[in-house]
């Protein structure tokens, strides 16, 4: 067989045609359905959030049904592994991962499949089956999480397995290190998120962290900064708030106060001190350094060829992808269906966020916002969901006072009916109280770069 020269002139390895290919054409692939916007109705949006936007215009009158169902499984199987201990679920890796867990993740698995079951046969008190708490989960955002963990898990490995990662964090090493203090790779999740969904985002981090890329410091801060809304999204709140026309400025406050958070935040406590060390699961991974003698486009060819090299054939992808499905919708589900109704209830029933939102009056009047009293809650209640501020926001009068809640709500970027279940669901080192610090920080730090903006603005 002839082999393509090794043009680096760097010692190691040779490779074929086929290994080039190998690495091709999976990675474009998984480009396209990740990456790459298509158009969509009136906007844009990716491929694999088109197929699951048809998934559930095809089913999505069904897909609440199975998605309790799945809780249920999750409870039972969790259940027998802790009571029964059989072996055909402790001898397995993948089953003793999804099953085997702490009795705080069994108690949140429980009380998201009751939360489900509840609101699916609407029984039990309205303030849990309500549209505005269970039935907004369970209608809403399970069916799309339900749909985005479908097809995202099973094509997630042509972006993990077969040298994509491997060659773009090479080539950004000198971006992403000294600015975030984070690999390369990373730039990855972060143009998943973006372009794509904040779930797809945190999926891939998540996936990477428990195979040994990522630190748990580096994992956190990705997870936490970077798992940013869909640019569908943000559109879909500026609407509500009447401010369409501004969508160039809008989005572009929301770029610019993200970057300076991204900056800002792993720098500073809780992530600062997250420690540097692996998945305990697994074995650290690190970036190696980049010879002094070799350029670096070759480098992280190379790096991108050793990886797709070693992958395993279209099977074990397969099976790869159906184990994430499984992990996502077993695992992740019942425990967003926990988190995101107690928040919901919490904002829905209580004055809580109400009485937390009354310290950011004082800010908001030092910072000339009008309507400082009425935005005032918007500032915290977003930490329930990131659409309550633009629901509770969208009757002030002052454009100026609407385009700083809009902005705000997505900067936070932590709500626990979506991104704070999803991380406190994972495998990642992200407790409540990290949620809630990372949230305020946030709020703290992009807050007035919106409030200068929007004053240049209006």
């Amino acid at each position: 067989m002839n082999h393509t020269p090794n043009r680096s002139g760097h010692d190691g390895p040779r490779f074929t045609s086929a290994d080039y290919m190998k690495f091709i054409i999976p990675s474009l692939i998984g480009i396209l359905f990740f990456i790459v916007p298509i158009p969509s109705g009136d906007g844009f949006t990716i491929p694999v959030a088109f197929l699951s936007n048809w998934l559930i215009d095809l089913i999505g009158g069904i897909v609440p049904t199975i998605a309790v169902i799945m809780m249920g499984i999750s409870v039972v199987g969790s259940l027998i592994a802790y009571a029964v201990k059989p072996a055909f679920i402790l001898e397995r890796p993948h089953l003793n991962t999804l099953f085997n867990v702490t009795p705080f993740w069994f108690v949140m698995r429980v009380i998201g499949f009751i939360a489900g079951f509840m609101t699916l046969l609407v029984i039990g008190p309205e303030a849990i089956t309500s549209e505005f708490t269970g039935g907004l989960l369970l209608y809403q955002l399970i069916p799309i999480l339900f749909a985005t963990f479908l097809f995202a898990g099973m094509l997630l490995p042509l972006l993990l397995n077969f040298g994509l990662l491997e060659f773009v964090g090479t080539m950004l090493i000198k971006v992403m290190r000294p600015l975030f203090r984070l690999p390369g790779r990373a730039s990855l999740d972060a143009l998943a998120s973006w372009v794509g969904d904040a779930t797809i985002g945190i999926l891939l981090t998540t996936r990477q962290y428990e195979e040994g890329y990522y630190t748990k410091r580096e994992a956190s801060i990705i997870a936490t900064t970077f798992s940013v809304v869909s640019i569908t999204f943000t559109i879909v709140i500026l609407s509500y708030m009447k401010l369409d026309a501004y969508f160039p400025h809008y989005y572009g406050t929301i770029i610019l106060s993200g970057i300076v958070a991204a900056l800002i935040m792993p720098r500073i406590y809780p992530l600062s001190r997250k420690p540097d060390t692996a998945y305990e699961k697994t074995e650290l991974k690190p970036e190696e350094p980049v010879p002094a003698n070799v350029p670096m486009r070759v480098w992280a060819l190379r790096q991108a060829l050793l990886k797709s090299k070693s992958s395993k054939g279209a099977g074990a992808t397969f099976k790869d992808g159906f184990q994430n499905v499984l992990d996502m919708w077993l695992g992740i589900l019942p425990v967003v269906m926990a988190v995101g109704t107690i928040a919901l209830v919490i904002a829905e029933h209580t004055s809580l966020f109400t009485i937390l939102g009354k310290p950011f009056e004082p800010i908001l009047m030092l910072l000339q916002v009008p309507e400082a009293e009425a935005a005032a809650q918007t500032m915290v209640v977003g930490f329930a969901d990131m659409f309550l501020p633009a629901v509770l926001g969208s009757g002030i009068e002052s454009e100026l006072t609407r385009f700083v809640i809009a902005c705000v709500s997505v900067t936070q970027l932590i709500f626990m009916s979506e991104v704070g279940g999803l991380l406190l669901g994972s495998k990642l080192p992200i407790s409540f109280f990290d949620l809630v610090l990372i949230f305020l920080l946030r709020t703290i730090i992009t807050l007035p770069i919106i409030v200068g903006i929007a004053h240049l603005i209006f």
